[in-house]
């Protein structure tokens, strides 16, 4: 059994729209019905002063979602944890839509929960 975690970058983006709260609350509604996620309580949002990043965590019932926003550096990082495997989902697609992202790193991590020497000497 294992879990899949996402490491999400996403580069070039809009200045606005990583500092609109609006935008990152619907990244989340649509993460969570797409991958039919369970939310165990609303979602923590804290916007900086100045630059107007954002930081949000939503706790799930699967682990957790969690962003950051760099509206000076005009970026967008991301990171899903879920304890079951979830297919892929277009992380990018979605950000070059919503967030006018020019570049999107993707990177998939299998999280295992025996390692491989625990595999053997259970077997």
């Amino acid at each position: 059994m294992s879990g899949c975690e996402w490491v999400i970058e996403a580069h070039g983006c809009d200045r606005a729209a990583l500092a609109d709260p609006g935008k990152l609350r619907g990244l989340f509604a649509e993460l969570t019905q797409a991958l039919s996620l369970h939310p165990v309580g609303e979602a923590n949002w804290h916007q900086f002063p100045g630059t107007g990043g954002i930081t949000g965590l939503c706790l799930l019932a699967e682990s957790h979602l969690a962003c950051h926003t760099f509206p000076e550096y005009h970026s967008l990082c991301l990171n899903v944890f879920c304890c079951r495997p979830r297919a892929d989902w277009d992380f990018s697609a979605y950000l070059k839509r919503e967030f006018a992202a020019r570049a999107v790193r993707v990177r998939r991590i299998d999280r295992p929960y025996l390692s491989s020497s625990d595999e053997s000497a259970s077997g």
